[in-house]
């Protein structure tokens, strides 16, 4: 088990990012948010969970080891895969996911692509308390506000780590957020991120 990888980022793409560890680069696959934290040439320390196929060895990483937790638990659910498993922590904090199950929140869950009502009741079901219960929700302080602002430039850093300029990827994403000013939430980054995207059209500017 690869609990966890450190080293320099050497590449970051929509899906995942490639990590240098003793001079092997490791392809990581991750969520929008988490690759939106990275930056080619800094160092990464990344959460990770090995999947073992008999085809394939595929590395997942994670901001922290709640998220890998996670993203262990639900795949305990049957017909939840390591890909489902990662695209719910691409639409839903881990905190989300907790509140989802925890709330019996059908249609939050269905926002995942590719879970349908018979999944998310199923998902409900037989995951009921085993994610914990989520934390309990405060008012933010100075330093998680200054955070939370920093998200909108963060979307932006990751889309230029993907390839756009600057001007394009701000374009993108003031585009997107045009109709809903102020600061961007932790479990809205991936949705920008994704959204810009779309926006962006597939073309590098």
């Amino acid at each position: 088990m690869i609990a966890s990888v450190r080293g320099t980022v050497q590449a970051v793409r929509l899906d995942a990012a490639v990590v240098e560890v003793g001079g092997v680069g490791m392809l990581v696959q991750a969520t929008p948010a988490t690759l939106a934290g990275l930056r080619v040439g800094s160092e990464a320390l990344l959460a990770t969970s090995l999947v073992v196929r008999e085809d394939s060895l595929t590395l997942f990483g994670f901001a922290d080891a709640d998220e890998r937790e996670v993203f262990e638990v639900v795949q305990t659910v049957s017909g939840v895969g390591p890909r489902l498993a990662l695209a719910m922590l691409a639409v839903h904090t881990p905190d989300g996911l907790r509140r989802a199950v925890a709330g019996e929140d059908l249609a939050a869950l269905m926002r995942v692509p590719g879970i349908g009502r018979k999944g998310a009741q199923r998902i409900v079901l037989e995951l009921g308390d085993r994610l914990g219960a989520p934390a309990p929700t405060s008012g933010a302080s100075p330093v998680a506000a200054a955070a939370v602002d920093d998200r909108r430039d963060q979307v932006v850093e990751a889309l230029v780590g993907l390839g756009w300029t600057a001007k394009s990827a701000g374009d993108a994403v003031a585009s997107v957020l045009e109709d809903t000013p102020g600061p961007v939430a932790a479990d809205e980054v991936a949705g920008v991120l994704r959204a810009a995207l779309r926006t962006l059209g597939g073309g590098h500017g």
